[in-house]
This record gives structure tokens, sequence and C-alpha cells, in this order.
């Protein structure tokens, strides 16, 4: 009857957010509204979408595991954030909003020429289908534990399908209107199942096993000691290196870039920027705080004494085993949101990339306003479906999943950061600086990340966007000085916008 009532709470959750997303969407008249959801949304929702799509249900269940194995980390990783954040809402967002794109890379494009915009757009789609895989697989954990306590035995597969359907289709019909709304909504649902959480695990945790995880360190934020290059959450890796990374995440990234050029003006965009990296700043404490609460409840067991395999099954199992009735259904409805509101951003981000910057700009394909918005709706589905498949890849992977996934995404912001700063900061540079640079980045950061180790451990992965944007730098500089100054031609220093209006 348990685990009826939690799978019911569940199907209910699924239908409805398919059905609140339709209904929040309203009519799509052209791909821009699919787009950009007509340059409409308000700011705050616009900054609930991308914290959601950030989160991922790599937050929701490896947070807790990394608190439970370590301390408040993440939240000393969100202090990058804030600085990164803060310098892309000054910096960059002001060359989006000035243009009037739908991509990111439009800009680049300008700058730098079609053929750079082209690389750096199929560098996104490639790295995006890799990191949503991952973000895909993880959210099938809980469900697949779930299922496993009511006696079946499903496939990973065949929940990430269910899962993708219903996502696709609100994002199918709706285009970002429904992606940001239902974010927004999704956003509270994970946040109210941690404060859930927190307060049943307080009523469990006496005084004795609040000051045992104080004195192991688990509410500790920095951590001033440890290997800089390896470590992730060491002090300047984690302040220094998470700025870079929320720089090249939430400055170049199409994914995150795309929500905030939904807004109204320039300003409510920075209002989004910077209130997503205070918003993520809270997020990451409370799982955190989740992850101690349930290390002092379980007296500091290790994972192998709990019969689970990884830290990333401690807060799925207690949210199954431990929680009332109808309740543990709802934060598995949680983590569901979590999962739907990056996938569901992912497709509609990825559908854009596609038209805005290969058809259009690379192929210079230009069809009439009906016919773009078809297509755009049907690109999303294709998406949905190569997702799918990517994120079979990543079902037996043995590593946190919310590094793997970290990981993944800035093998490549390096050089989508560093093609920025490029076209910012030097101007002599030119299409083939920029190519060259673009290129040169790509292959030293993989084999960085494949060849390289440092005492036996690879780079943090915060340190590989740092890593891109200097090579990216010195080789586009270096080229540029050594090249005559040349114009870009005239269609492709003016894009026209992906719409005709």
């Amino acid at each position: 009857m348990h685990d009826a009532v939690n799978l019911a709470v569940i199907v209910a959750y699924l239908v409805a957010i398919a059905v609140i997303g339709l209904k929040l969407s309203g009519r799509q008249r052209s791909a821009t509204d699919y787009f950009t959801g007509e340059r409409s949304l308000p700011w705050w929702a616009v900054m609930f979408s991308i914290v959601a799509t950030e989160t991922s249900t790599l937050t929701v269940i490896s947070v807790p595991g990394v608190a439970y194995g370590g301390s408040f980390s993440y939240v000393e990783l969100a202090v990058g954030y804030l600085i990164g954040r803060t310098l892309v809402a000054f910096v960059l967002m002001p060359l989006y909003f000035r243009g009037g794109f739908v991509s990111a890379y439009e800009y680049l494009g300008q700058r730098f020429g079609r053929h750079t915009q082209g690389l750096a757009s199929l560098t996104f789609l490639v790295t995006r289908l890799l990191a949503e895989g991952v973000r895909l697989f993880a959210g099938a954990i809980p469900i697949k534990l779930l299922l496993a306590e009511f006696g079946l035995d499903v496939n990973y597969l065949v929940i990430v399908l269910v899962i993708t359907a219903v996502t696709v289709a609100y994002t199918y019909v709706g285009g970002m209107k429904a992606v940001v709304w239902t974010d927004f909504l999704q956003t509270g649902l994970y946040v109210a199942g941690a404060v859930v959480c927190i307060a049943v695990l307080a009523t469990q945790v006496d005084g004795a096993g609040w000051a045992a995880a104080w004195d192991a360190g688990k509410f500790a934020v920095f951590q001033f000691d440890g290997p800089v290059l390896t470590n992730p959450y060491a002090f300047l890796t984690a302040v220094i290196g998470g700025a870079v990374l929320t720089m090249g995440s939430h400055g170049s990234d199409q994914l995150i870039v795309q929500r905030v050029l939904s807004c109204r003006s320039l300003s409510d965009g920075r209002k989004a920027m910077i209130g997503s990296a205070l918003a993520i700043m809270v997020q990451f404490a409370l799982f955190s705080l989740v992850g101690a609460l349930l290390w002092a409840r379980n007296g500091g067991a290790t994972v192998s004494s709990l019969g689970l395999g990884s830290t990333d099954e401690i807060f799925p199992a207690f949210i199954l085993r431990e929680l009332p009735m109808g309740l543990s259904g709802l934060l598995v409805a949680g983590i569901l949101a979590a999962t739907m509101g990056s996938l569901s951003s992912a497709l509609n981000s990825l559908s854009t990339s596609t038209l805005a910057d290969l058809g259009r700009a690379w192929l210079g394909w230009h069809p009439a306003e009906g016919t773009m918005l078809r297509v755009a709706r049907w690109m999303t589905g294709a998406w949905a479906v190569i997702m799918v498949a990517f994120a079979s890849l990543f079902t037996s992977s043995k590593d946190p999943v919310v590094v793997l996934g970290l990981a993944i995404a800035s093998y490549a912001y390096g050089a989508l950061l560093g093609a920025f700063l490029l076209g910012l900061l030097v101007r002599r540079a030119d299409g083939v600086a920029a190519f060259t640079a673009f290129v040169t980045t790509l292959l030293v950061t993989l084999v960085v990340a494949l060849g390289v180790s440092i005492d036996g451990k690879a780079l943090a992965f915060p340190w590989f966007v740092v890593l891109g944007v200097v090579v990216t730098l010195v080789v586009g500089g270096l080229i540029a000085l050594v090249r005559p100054r040349r114009e870009p031609a005239p269609a492709e220093a003016d894009p026209e916008p992906v719409t005709t209006g």
C-alpha cells in the first residue's frame, strides 16, 4: 500500500506538470516567441528557471552525498558563482541584448564570421548532449529504487523514455514560456522537498548528533588545505575556478543565455542572472544540510555499511525508506521536477542553436515564419530522441554523477568563453584567429583531461575553464599579431535575427 500511494503521487505529478505546462505556454505565433517567450517574461521567473536549469537531479541527489562524505563545500563553490555571474551580467549580457539575438553564438558570427559561430554551436550541441545524458540517468536512479521497493525491476532506459516523453509533451508545444513557468513550479517543489527532509531529520538528530557532525567538519564551508589543482572544493579552486566556470556556463552556454534573453530588458536580465547565484547558494546550503543531518542520523556510517553502492544513493534511499507514505512519493516527484526542468531547457536550447546558428548562419536557410516555427517544434522532438540515446551511455558510471556532469561541460566552456573574451579584448583578432584558437583549445583541453594527472589525480573540473580561456587568448592573440588587420565581410558582420518578424 505504501509504495502504491507513492507511485500514484508520482504519476499524478507527471500528468499535472504536463497539463500545467501546456496551459501556461499560451499561443506561439513565431519562432522568436517559441525561443524567447516574446522577451516578455518577468525576471524572477527567469531567475528560478536558471536555477532549475542548472540544478537538475545532480544537485538534488549528489550534493547531500557530497556533504555526507565531506562538508558544506558546495556553498563555497557558490561564492565563486556569485562573482562570475556578476561579471557576466555587466560584461557579456549587454552584447546579447544590444544585438537582439536568440542565440549567444550569433555574437561570434557577428564578430568572427559564420565558421566560428558554427563551430561554437556544434561544440555546445555535443557537450550539452553528453552532460544532459548524465543528468537524465541521474534522474532515473531514485525512480529505479522506488520501483525495486515495489518489486519491479525496470530498466533505466525505460524510465528515461517516460521522463523524456512527459517533458517533450509541454516543451514541444509551449516553447520557452512553458519551460520557464514549469521550471518555476518545479523549483518550488524540490526546494520544499529539501525543507521537509530537514524538518524530518531535525526531529531524529539530538544535540549529540549535531555536535558530532560539527566536530567532524560537516558544516565547514571553506577548505583552505588540500591540493589546489586537483581538489574542486579547495578555497582557491572553488572561488577563482568557480567564478570562471560560471562565466563559461552562464555567459557562453546557450542553455542559460537563452533564459536571460527572454527577459523584458537588460536590467531585468541582470537581476535574473545575479539573483540566480544567490538562490543557488541557498539551495546548496539546504541540500548540504540534508547530507550533514543524514550523517549525524546514521552515526557517521559508511556507504558500504548501509548497503549502498555510492553516496549518490544515500538521499534517494532515505526518501524511499524513511519518509511517511505519500510524502516520499512527493519527494521523488521533486527529484523528477529537477530532471525535467533541466531537460526541457536543454531541448529548447538545442533546437534554438540548431536553427539559428547552423540552419540560418551556416547553411543560409531562411524559411517562412510558419515553416520556421514548425521546424523548431520538430527539432525539439528530434533532440529528445537523441538525448535518450546519449543518456544510455552513462548507465554504468560509478563516479558521483554531479562531478561527471560538471566535468563534461567544463571541457568545452573554456573554448566558448575564451572566444567571447577574445572578441572583446583583442580588437585585431579575426575569424581565422578565433577559429584556430578555438580548435587548439579543444585539443589541449582534451589532452589534459585524458592524459595529464597531478600526483595520480586529474585536474579539478573548474580549472579546465581557466585553462581553456588562457589557451584561447594566447593562441588567438598571437595569431592576431602576425596577421594583417581585416574587416569582416558585411554579411558576416551583421547577421539578421532568426525570424522574419
